[in-house]
């Protein structure tokens, strides 16, 4: 498991702004402006889910189990 994620990096690869890539994936949009920014770093577990967007997104996407998740 990667100790730094590019949350940037990751989000712009999708074509998404913080609210859109906040929203299909469950993250306060506060929490990703952090990680962002450098402020904060994601926990293990917001790294493990963020390393699955990087490379499978549809697997994690909100969208494709139609439910909302929240506390990120």
């Amino acid at each position: 498991m990667p100790e730094e994620v590019d949350v940037k990096s990751i989000r712009n690869s999708l074509g998404l702004t913080q609210s859109e890539f906040s929203l299909q994936f469950g993250f306060d949009v506060r929490a990703v402006q952090d990680w962002e920014q450098k402020r904060r770093q994601p926990d293990r577990a917001a790294r493990v889910l963020l390393t699955t967007i990087a490379h499978e997104p549809e697997a994690v996407s909100q969208q494709s189990f139609g439910v909302e998740l929240s506390g990120w």
